[in-house]
């Protein structure tokens, strides 16, 4: 973009009339004040004229909040409301609250938003904030799309696997309605400088630049390499609470639950041996696992005369603005998805960031003030960083990914129009998996079976969405649902390191011989029965929060099962009934015991051991199905099921006379 095409943001708004000292006022005020307000009718210009805009809006500058206003306030969603989406529930949430009060209207009418089993929409709605998987999720009903005029990509730099399938979405709905009467603008967003890529994607959009308000921000690195970077973090956090105003919130960044939930601890436990000078700390963590009114405790002021502390994972680093946060400690870590194809390893583990991420992390202490970064990590280490990040599509298991292109009625899914095509060897690996499980078929042409579209229904990986539609053969649904929600939250066991002894004799109580699954489905049972909830989770050392989370789960999944007509019957104590069903979606997940002690997984001959959290860990049964493979310092099977050799025979003939070489 040159300078004089930047020169001709700076215009003289309009003035509108508003009224003294009123809430609605202030709003408007606030809405005048923000960098993008000068740039609002060179804005509406240039989205008029091309199909599709990309906006460069630097942290600060109100593009999230303003562009669908100024979009609704110019007349365009004549022909359909706008789609704002975001990769977070939490964002969508918060965001479309605040511009509900933007425009003085109850949050569910001109703007409201759609999160996965929550809509707050209604007849009324031009506006609506909506995460990428539930426009996804439209997208399989109305691959057009008619619903809407414009679709506004917000967080695009992110790019999440849901995001980069939603851009193939949308620029096919364009395609398609490009020669009627109601063509479809897409507006990308994208808080970082690499942008050239979607402009090239979207058809050489034009790429509009925003200035942002972004404060002065002092950046300080640490003077060595940090071996425990937590350490010095709690060492920073005291440092900065010692020294600054109490009324500066901080905002620390960790890579997940266990971690943020440890330093919650640690901060606490210090906090208790300061002097009685120092001001009170709040802890509050933030993660994307959180029930949503946990999350959105952040964006509360801290009581008088405390200081907030929010421990977030990345989930902070641009979808939410925090209020009152005056300083960042940047650990310079994330949890990251990796997939390895090869040897059908999917793993979650910690890494470095990029420097975009980096930077983004450090503008979050600029938003409404000048502020202080703070890295625990020396200024050679960020030099050598990555500059961006991989995108996630290239990095993860793609079955579900897959599925969701074929449920939108794309029958070559090696011919998507991805931005940033991933691997032809995951699509591959990805597709044969979905035949395995009944999914997809090959017969005359590639298609999804019904057994597919009906696991599409689902928002679980398609080995779990396949366990609970089996159920209804079995008679087990009310326990698969239970097993099923507990395995998608965060782990419901908790060990502190200090009690680890203590905790491991506490669940012994819960171990069933026949697994982990039937396990997790004992202490569900346990905590259902019980009055004192939180009390007993203490005692029992249960993850009370994590607990409470799988039941609203169970609850959403209930639900869809309702819907699908499926029969909802216990079998009671019948745990042949279960293990038998999780065989029908996860038996390429299965091992084999060695004679040296080990096991052999029967998919791709990878030695593998019994993971120490386990109630197995001491057992050594023959067979064993796992719900998923870990590497630390060997490769672990985590959540795993005693099974049968001829159940699995039974299950999948054809995928283990391949293995096996031989029938049983």
């Amino acid at each position: 973009m040159t300078d004089e095409e930047r020169a001709g943001w700076d215009h003289t708004p309009k003035k509108q009339k508003t009224s003294n000292s009123s809430p609605e006022n202030d709003l408007y005020q606030q809405r005048c004040s923000l960098p993008i307000y000068p740039a609002r009718g060179k804005l509406i210009t240039e989205i008029r004229k091309a199909a599709s805009v990309v906006v460069l809006g630097e942290t600060g500058s109100g593009k999230t909040t303003q562009i669908p206003q100024y979009l609704l306030e110019a007349g365009m969603t004549k022909a359909g409301m706008i789609a704002v989406t975001q990769p977070r529930r939490v964002a969508a949430i918060s965001i479309s609250t605040r511009v509900a009060d933007e425009m003085g209207c109850e949050l569910g009418t001109q703007v409201g938003y759609c999160v996965r089993f929550d809509d707050a929409t209604s007849e009324q709605t031009k506006i609506k904030y909506m995460t990428d998987g539930m426009l996804l999720r439209e997208a399989i009903l109305d691959p057009k799309l008619s619903r809407y005029s414009i679709v506004v990509l917000d967080e695009a730099h992110e790019r999440t696997v849901h995001t980069d399938v939603l851009f193939g979405v949308v620029k096919a709905a364009q395609q398609h309605r490009a020669n009627g009467n109601r063509p479809l603008k897409i507006v990308v967003m994208s808080a970082t400088m690499d942008v050239d890529s979607f402009s090239q994607y979207f058809n050489k959009a034009p790429v509009l630049y925003l200035q942002g308000r972004q404060h002065p921000i002092e950046l300080m690195y640490s003077s060595s390499s940090q071996p425990d970077y937590l350490f010095s973090t709690l060492v920073t956090i005291f440092q900065i609470h010692q020294e600054q105003p109490v009324s500066e919130d901080m905002l620390v960044f960790l890579t997940g639950q266990e971690e943020i939930e440890s330093v919650a601890r640690s901060v606490r436990e210090v906090a208790l041996d300061l002097p009685q000078n120092v001001p009170g700390l709040v802890a509050i963590p933030m993660y994307a696992s959180l029930p949503p009114g946990q999350q959105l405790r952040v964006f509360q002021p801290a009581p008088s005369g405390k200081r907030k502390i929010i421990l977030a994972t990345n989930i902070a680093e641009t979808s939410v603005t925090i209020p009152g946060i005056k300083h960042v400690i940047d650990t310079g870590k994330v949890k990251a998805k990796s997939y390895q194809a090869g040897s059908g390893l999917d793993l979650l583990r910690v890494q470095w960031v990029s420097q975009a991420q980096a930077w983004q992390r450090t503008g979050r202490s600029g938003r409404e003030d000048s502020g202080t970064c703070w890295r625990m990590y020396t200024e050679d280490e960020f030099t050598k960083l990555l500059a961006n990040t991989i995108p996630e599509i290239q990095r993860c298991n793609l079955s579900s990914v897959v599925l969701q292109i074929m449920a939108l009625g794309i029958k070559n899914v090696l011919t998507f129009d991805f931005m940033d095509p991933p691997p032809r060897e995951s699509l591959e690996a990805a597709l044969k998996h979905l035949e395995l499980l009944g999914a997809v078929s090959r017969e005359r042409h590639l298609h999804l079976t019904p057994i597919g579209k009906e696991m599409s229904t689902y928002p679980l990986d398609p080995p779990m969405s396949k366990v609970i539609i089996s159920a209804k053969d079995y008679g087990c649904l009310e326990e698969i649902l239970t097993i099923v929600s507990v395995l998608s939250v965060e782990s419901i066991l908790h060990s502190p390191m200090s009690k680890r002894d203590k905790a491991l004799a506490a669940w012994k109580k819960f171990y069933c011989s026949e697994g982990d699954h039937v396990t997790l489905l004992s202490v569900y049972r346990a905590f259902k029965a019980v009055k004192n909830k939180k009390e007993w989770c203490r005692e029992n050392y249960i993850n009370h929060r994590n607990l409470k989370h799988a039941m609203e789960v169970r609850k959403q999944l209930r639900d869809l099962c309702v819907r699908a007509n499926l029969t909802l019957q216990s079998c009671g104590h019948d745990f042949t009934a279960i293990r038998k069903c999780l065989i029908q979606g996860l038996f390429m997940y299965s091992a084999e015991l060695q004679c040296d002690g080990s096991y052999l997984t029967l998919d791709r001959k990878q030695t593998v051991s019994i993971h120490p959290s386990s109630c197995l860990f001491q057992c050594k049964p023959s067979y064993l199905l796992y719900s998923e493979l870990v590497q630390t310092s060997k490769c672990y099977m985590r959540n795993v099921c005693v099974v049968d050799a001829e159940w699995l025979y039974e299950t999948a003939p054809s995928f283990f006379r391949q293995r096996c070489g031989k029938k049983r």
